[in-house]
């Protein structure tokens, strides 16, 4: 199950119309990609901690997209999916574990 909507992440983003919406969908699922690869759960829409980790990151790369690569996120978005992404990793169980 997705952590993100579209809609979601659109308002987000600031985004109006629906001409990006390839490229959010592509952003918002690597994100969720990005956080289950580092935490080994599966989250869902539920998890506002989770929500907000993902939207961040979907944030840093979309307005951030032509530097991917070639300069590393701003050192407060950085620091903020830092310390989101250590709750998570300590909050809950990886999976397959109790």
């Amino acid at each position: 199950m997705a952590i993100l909507t579209l809609d979601e992440t659109k308002t987000w983003l600031r985004v109006d119309g629906d001409e990006e919406d390839g490229i959010i969908r592509i952003i918002a699922s690597a994100a969720e990609e990005y956080l289950h690869n580092a935490v080994e759960v599966v989250f869902d829409g539920t998890n506002q901690l989770a929500k907000l980790y993902c939207l961040v990151l979907c944030a840093d790369w979309y307005e951030n997209r032509d530097l991917i690569g070639s300069q590393p996120s701003s050192d407060k978005v950085r620091f903020t999916c830092q310390s989101i992404m250590a709750q998570l990793q300590h909050s809950y169980a990886p999976e397959g574990t109790s």
